[in-house]
């Protein structure tokens, strides 16, 4: 099956499925969830087989009438950007179900409900980055936060509610933002040839200065926020710190991937003169983020919120990667996209077993484990490795690629970006000192090791940090061309080589 649509209605064939189930089948609610996202990730690995690597157009593409009155598709398609994006979706959510098996447990709302949450915001990831109608997108932009919500509210912990309602409202803010800039497109492209959504068509578009980069702030800011970009990040340790560890892997790991993507796709595309215009200020808020995040990260006590401010000190790198217009940036921020993904879904799931054991998310509070649960703490250190870039760790790929991409543009934000790196050896391994090694702490001596559905569950997340750190190949050869295809549309080239790189 080589449809993309298909591809979207395949988790919710699966939600209406466990819809009709009894709610007392907890057991069999969570295997259909189960095996519906390995279908779905199964059915995404042979898409990307099938995928030509050195095409720069979109490939599946399909597009059928959707409101023909406004010239609104039902349009999809994707290039090696959105590609690796719904791959690295579809593969994180079995993950998630496996290694969450009981989180649902405990909520105001029943086992079902959760697991139906969860498959129909896998169609949204699905739907949100193959996407080709602006219009199209916009809902689906709009739509994910209903699920996120109720996941966030309904079964997540603490300040859950007000956790919950701070997300929706800055997310809504910024899509009414979005809107607004959506209209303008649709009102100039009905006075240069006709009304469309089509993303292709919008992006040869006449505008004046003023007009565009008025409509790029629309779309940066709800993009900013998604992400999370300093200072619009606060609603995330919230978030972070009141959902699941589920939750959290889909929130930090997929749903804040929409937000730089976007900026590529829609910002970069649409808004060329603009984006460059903005680059300035938007690399100076990307460097506050990652200095920021880290130092509030290396003060954080509570292992969830750690995590949290950890990403937007990674979620910097990202943008910064994106708008130093050259393509090792675009390819090492897409890339960064993708590894951030993995390494945050093996420290909310390794952190998130530790707390249910400990009924504690204070990091002092796990001392000396690694003593008792050899195999989690490893697993924790081998997670908090990948998430300050360890060479030989997926996300040292990314990241050198951002800071190379940037320092043959930018050397000085390069440089100060890279002291981020000595910030991130501090903010996790201070934290692993404190959780893994020493004295056991009092309350530790009897906690269980992982048991085998666990070990099932972290073992590929682990297995891809660790083969993508030793050969990144297969994903670059798919990102690669995409990258230098965007960066060509924008009319940059990347800088030649100095007489001293020669």
């Amino acid at each position: 099956m080589n449809s993309l649509i298909l591809l979207m209605l395949l988790p919710m064939l699966g939600a209406l499925l466990i819809g009709v189930l009894p709610k007392a089948n907890e057991t069999l609610t969570k295997q259909i969830a189960l095996a519906t996202t390995v279908i779905v990730a199964i059915v995404t690995i042979a898409i990307a087989v099938g995928f030509q690597r050195d095409n720069v157009d979109l490939q599946y593409v399909q597009s059928y009438s959707w409101i023909p009155s406004f010239g609104i598709n039902f349009a999809v398609g994707i290039d090696g950007l959105a590609l690796v994006l719904i791959l690295m979706s579809t593969v994180l959510a079995p993950i998630v179900v496996l290694g969450g098996w009981n989180e649902s447990h405990g909520g105001r709302w029943s086992v079902k409900t959760f697991y139906v949450l969860i498959l129909v915001l896998e169609t949204m990831m699905i739907g949100v980055f193959a996407a080709t109608d602006v219009f199209l997108f916009y809902v689906i932009f709009e739509a994910m936060l209903i699920p996120v919500y109720f996941l966030i509210g309904g079964y997540g912990t603490g300040q859950r509610s007000a956790a919950a309602v701070k997300f929706l409202i800055y997310s809504l803010f910024g899509g009414l933002l979005m809107l607004a800039s959506i209209i303008g497109l649709y009102v100039m492209s009905g006075a240069q040839g006709g009304h469309t959504f089509d993303l292709a068509a919008l992006s040869h578009l006449q505008m004046s200065s003023t007009t565009q980069n008025l409509l790029f702030l629309g779309f940066f800011i709800a993009f900013a926020i998604k992400a999370p970009l300093w200072p619009l990040h606060t609603w995330l340790p919230d978030a972070a710190d009141s959902a699941t560890p589920g939750t959290s892997i889909l929130l930090l790991g997929v749903l804040d991937k929409v937000g730089t993507f976007g900026m590529i796709r829609y910002c970069l595309t649409l808004f060329p003169e603009a984006s460059k215009t903005f680059t300035p200020m938007i690399l100076v808020l990307a460097l506050i983020s990652i200095v920021y995040g880290a130092f509030l990260a290396i003060g954080q006590r509570d292992l969830k919120r750690l995590i949290a401010f950890t990403s937007i000190s990674h979620f910097g790198f990202i943008t910064m990667g994106i708008f130093v217009m050259t393509s090792q940036g675009q390819s090492g921020a897409t890339l960064y996209m993708f590894n951030h993904g993995f390494s945050t879904a093996a420290l909310f799931l390794v952190g998130g077993w530790m707390i249910s054991r400990r009924g504690s998310s204070t990091i002092a509070d796990f001392g000396g484990l690694q003593r008792v649960t050899p195999i989690m703490a490893w697993s924790f250190f081998l997670a908090g490795m990948s998430s300050l870039a360890l060479p030989g760790m997926s996300s040292f790929v990314s990241e050198f690629l951002v800071l190379v991409g940037t320092f043959t543009r930018y050397p000085v934000h390069a440089v100060i970006a890279t002291f981020g790196i000595v910030l991130a050896a501090l903010y996790i391994l201070i934290p692993v000192q404190k959780a893994l090694h020493g004295p056991t702490t009092e309350g530790n001596e009897n906690l269980s090791d992982l048991n085998l559905r666990e070990k099932i569950a972290i073992a590929p997340v682990i297995a891809i940090i660790i083969a993508l750190g030793f050969y990144p190949s297969p994903l670059l050869k798919v990102i690669n061309p995409a990258s230098a295809h965007v960066i060509a549309q924008m009319g940059f080239t990347d800088p030649a080589p100095t007489n001293g790189d020669k």
